[in-house]
């Protein structure tokens, strides 16, 4: 019987990279993942979802400080999203290891749709209530957690390993595609519809993401160590990540942008559009869709980087940089002027980003990946803990504009720190991550 799963095999293999050498890397376009059928569908699924996602950002965000008028209260959203995530991180990674991934993905985009679904509902008939919006936050955190590293460990799972930094590249530009257009219909969304069919139009979305899961066809999985009590396999990630030093340096390096940077594109946008720049949600699209703009072209400029080897130089790099545009744009008061400066910051994170997330993915051997990849997204919930703080700091310092420098200024100062301080990342290659190292070499616990 045909099925997404029954031909796999027609598909063209393309050598992976356990042998590959220099000149596969230099053989690389900014395209050259697209090739693969089953990436192009994981990549228009993520695509979407990163639009839903953006929008109901966007929403809620507007929403409740339409409601409430307070960061704290903004920021205290975010906070119930950082709850639902630390309840499912540890356990996300067992589930991602242990159960079939399409049904994974469909249950999860399955979840999204009705929560959206049934809050686009209650919006609609004027129920319009804060303790209703943090329990759709609640749920839907939950989920999306789920979502999120179920993709980041797709991707090794489809894409070989000498096209992984390419991949992960075309993934996080169609991220910032989403970031920029989706906070902008998001936007126009909330004046045409309203709220409640704002978040109708993100149920349309997890309907068509779950169509589209239904066609990719995944590779047959290795089942060692997976079928052990699934306490042991949590303690397992954990254990790998205590006593491997190069992935514990660049999952601490992730932490940065949840802390210091996002909480100045999700809780202080809002603020800044409407009390700095006197607008209404129009603005505050174009003050994320900015973002978004400079994360699209950081994204292709990463994807066509090829053989350059100076990986762990380009990521302080960039987020030295990255502060020092965001400081920037909190001093500006014109919205033309900070709009080109958030766009910076934008292709400064995604190199950034995107640097940081391949490299330590690759560190990471396949069969514990699920397990390390949960313990990674352990950021998600820093991120909400940092925009509750940026949202309380604005309103103790009269606006977001302090909040913004005092963050910024802690990131550029973790990035010369490092620098000067960490050979690790100061000196790592990409030829590193891409050749595959032996459990022994990489001192894993059997």
């Amino acid at each position: 019987m045909l099925g997404p799963d029954s031909d796999a095999k027609r598909e063209p293999a393309i050598p992976d990279a356990a042998g590959a050498s220099s000149a596969s890397v230099e053989e690389i376009g900014t395209f050259a993942s697209l090739r693969l059928r089953n990436f192009r569908l994981l990549l228009q699924g993520t695509i979407l979802s990163n639009a839903a996602q953006w929008i109901q950002q966007v929403t809620l965000g507007w929403l409740v400080y339409d409601l409430t008028g307070s960061g704290t209260m903004l920021g205290s959203v975010n906070v119930v999203r950082s709850v639902a995530a630390l309840g499912v991180v540890p356990f996300a990674g067992v589930l991602l290891d242990r159960i079939n991934r399409r049904a994974l993905m469909l249950m999860t985009n399955g979840w999204l749709f009705t929560i959206s679904l049934m809050l686009g509902v209650a919006l609609l008939f004027g129920h319009a209530r804060i303790p209703y919006l943090f329990v759709f936050t609640f749920l839907g955190g939950m989920s999306q957690t789920m979502d999120m590293a179920l993709r980041q460990v797709l991707v090794f799972d489809l894409v070989p390993r000498h096209l992984a930094p390419n991949a992960v590249a075309l993934v996080q530009t169609g991220w910032s595609l989403m970031r920029s257009l989706g906070p902008g219909i998001g936007g126009f969304l909330i004046l045409w519809f309203g709220p409640g069919g704002n978040f109708l139009v993100q149920a349309g979305a997890y309907a068509l993401i779950a169509f589209n899961n239904f066609w990719i066809r995944f590779p047959p999985r290795k089942s060692g160590g997976i079928h052990a009590a699934p306490l042991q396999n949590i303690r397992e990630g954990i254990r790998f990540v205590a006593k491997e030093r190069v992935t514990r340096a660049f999952m601490m390096m992730g932490w940065v942008l949840p802390l210091f940077i996002i909480p100045n594109y999700v809780a202080l946008p809002p603020i800044y559009a409407k009390d700095v720049f006197h607008g209404g949600p129009q603005v505050l699209g174009f003050l994320l869709s900015a973002v978004g703009a400079g994360g699209i072209i950081g994204g292709v400029t990463v994807a066509s980087l090829g053989r350059l080897e100076r990986r762990g130089l380009v990521q302080l790099a960039s987020l030295l940089l990255l502060s020092v545009s965001l400081i920037g744009f909190a001093f500006s008061t014109n919205l033309w002027v900070a709009l080109p400066l958030l766009a910076l910051s934008g292709f400064f994170e995604m190199i950034y980003l995107t640097t940081n997330q391949t490299l330590l993915q690759l560190s990471i051997p396949d069969d514990l990946r699920g397990r390390v990849t949960s313990l990674v997204n352990l950021n998600t919930v820093l991120s909400p803990l940092g925009s509750f703080a940026a949202g309380v700091g604005a309103d103790l310092l009269g606006g977001p504009k302090m909040v913004t420098v005092v963050l910024c200024s802690i990131a550029a100062g973790i990035a010369v720190c490092v620098f000067l301080a960490s050979p690790t990342i100061r000196e790592y290659r990409l030829s590193q991550a891409i050749t595959p190292q032996s459990a022994m070499d990489r001192g894993r616990v059997p």
